[in-house]
């Protein structure tokens, strides 16, 4: 079986492997060292806007109205078991594709003059692992996405462990393990869910109703992988070491995708596939998205490292992203796909803007620093708009992003969108003491007084990224018309799976340690009285709902 579109032409797969051809010229360069190495980097860099350009495609020819997957190509492969080799864009998925292909040419740029030994080696590291990356998001095949998913690793352990800081080989080994680990298990689940449909076919299994009891432990085998990738608190510990160690384009790659992954696979398959199980577990990740908000927002604040700051700052917004995710309203859900986005550009030009000035004075310490605005204005004016970014300031691509995550939060409490809130002060204290300390006030070092502004090369590198958050912040319907119809697509399934569990008589929302007859969890006390929490089955369309203990605790 074939499927192609674009009068018959496979774009996904040229978009994907394009870059393995960029390889194969790599392996082919001859000549004295430096030769060698100028040549893989202007390949290495052609080879990625070509296939940026053609992922352009992508953008032009889809289709915003169409929830289902466009551009779909399929072959079998072991016809026999339900596997092929399965490919498809929607609109989660296609933005992605295009941040991937976006960040690459970027991280080749900013690679230019910081990577000076085995150039040739991370340039054809850097393209394959353009290829996974871009794979990752294209795959609509279980078993495809999951070998794409896991391949991202290699070359990711690589730069770290190679071209990473003096604690590269613990960083990387911390960060591979981690990031394997919780892997194991999803393989696990994926067996259970191909014995299950008989196939791995993503379009298929988003439509195959899982019982509940096995919804149940295939959500937490999913969280033990996807959880580690966003990552969520407290699986989060591997990321500062690894951001550290990593060199600037490892860090830049690292924030602007590898940390979409998790959130995409909770998306993708935890949320999609499993809705009683993901309906049970939202108390859970709405509390561990709090946590993360504000307990890695304070860690951020006592920072004296620049990219663990930032890092640090990655897991706060992340939480934003997935208590968007799970208030599964389409509020919610458009903001945590747009603050994806946004963080995907505004970290990536933050961890830009921290290789700057390592690149020049090789220290990362905030209080080395001071009086830079003075020495690099045009350095201090890019600096700013990602900080403000990052804080969520009206007009960048980070407000729209957590105003709507907010929104979605509110309808479902209001307590949710208050803690949820706090991490824009939260983000505003770190980011403006990052800032201040390092931009204003007097030069008292003596290698600060002759430092250099932006060079050319660096305002190519910083100066999409600036276009990029401001235009997503001045008119960010651009982009959610592109996520708006599988959204609310998705919602409206979401929503009919539990009126459908309602309907037969289930109560898959009853929380641990209760009852059905007791679906009632207490979450704490105030003047009012006892607050609980109310399975949506019970009443009605709202996912969440909050009742005072008053109203009683048994409920029909």
């Amino acid at each position: 079986m074939s499927e192609t579109n674009i009068a018959g032409f496979p774009i996904l797969s040229l978009v994907t492997f394009l870059p393995l051809v960029g390889v194969a010229i790599l392996a082919t360069l001859r000549g004295d060292e430096a030769a060698v190495a100028q040549n893989a980097r202007w390949t290495a860099l052609w080879t990625s806007l070509l296939t940026f350009m053609i992922s352009l495609v992508l953008w032009g020819r889809f289709d915003p109205s169409v929830s289902g997957f466009q551009f779909q190509e399929s072959r079998d492969w072991m016809p026999e078991y339900g596997v092929g080799y399965r490919m498809g864009v929607d609109g989660i998925s296609v933005l992605f594709v295009l941040l991937s292909t976006a960040l690459t040419p970027v991280c080749i740029l900013a690679s230019w003059d910081a990577i000076r030994t085995r150039v040739r080696e991370y340039m054809i590291v850097f393209l394959i692992l353009e290829t996974m990356m871009v794979g990752m998001f294209c795959a609509t095949d279980f078993l495809l996405f999951y070998v794409f998913f896991e391949a991202v690793l290699i070359p990711m352990y690589v730069i770290i462990g190679v071209w990473g800081g003096p604690r590269r080989v613990y960083a990387s080994l911390k960060f591979f393990l981690y990031t394997l680990t919780g892997s194991v298990l999803m393989l696990l689940a994926l067996l259970a869910m191909w014995q299950r449909a008989g196939t791995t076919d993503i379009s298929v299994l988003l439509h195959t109703p899982f019982p509940y009891n096995m919804q149940y432990w295939l959500f937490l085998a999913f969280m033990a992988s996807f959880a580690v990738k966003v990552p969520m608190w407290p699986v989060h510990t591997w990321l500062p070491d690894a951001h550290v160690e990593a060199p600037t384009a490892g860090s830049v790659i690292l924030a602007g995708v590898l940390l979409k992954m998790g959130a995409y696979g909770f998306i993708r398959f935890s949320v999609a596939m499993l809705p009683d199980a993901s309906a049970h577990f939202q108390p859970l990740m709405f509390a561990l998205g709090v946590v993360a908000v504000i307990y890695t927002s304070y860690v951020a604040l006592a920072q004296e490292d620049m990219k663990k700051l930032v890092a640090y700052s990655s897991v706060a917004h992340m939480g934003v992203v997935m208590i968007g995710i799970f208030t599964f309203n389409q509020q919610g859900l458009d903001g945590a796909l747009f603050q994806m986005l946004s963080h995907g550009i505004v970290s990536a030009a933050l961890f830009l803007c921290v290789g700057v000035v390592y690149d020049r004075i090789h220290s990362r310490e905030i209080a080395r620093y001071g009086g830079l605005s003075d020495r690099m204005p045009a350095y201090a004016l890019v600096f700013m708009v990602f900080t403000m970014a990052s804080i969520g300031l009206p007009g960048t691509s980070g407000f729209v992003g957590e105003f709507l995550v907010i929104v979605g939060a509110f309808k479902v409490n209001f307590w949710l969108a208050l803690l949820g809130a706090l991490g824009m002060i939260l983000g505003a204290a770190y980011m403006l003491y990052l800032y201040r300390r390092v931009m204003f006030g007097r030069i008292t070092k003596d290698d600060l007084k002759s430092i250099l502004d932006l060079s050319p090369r660096e305002i190519a590198v910083f100066a999409p990224l600036v276009l990029l958050t401001l235009w997503m912040g001045v008119y960010p319907s651009s982009f959610t018309s592109f996520f708006d119809a599988t959204t609310g697509a998705f919602v409206q399934g979401h929503d009919q799976a539990m009126l459908g569990s309602a309907g037969q008589g289930l109560r898959p929302l009853t929380p641990l340690g209760t009852s059905p007859q007791t679906p009632l969890i207490r979450l704490g006390t105030n003047k009012i009285g006892v607050w609980g929490l109310v399975p949506s089955g019970v009443l009605g369309a709202k996912p969440l709902a909050f009742l005072p203990a008053s109203t009683g605790t048994n409920l029909p």
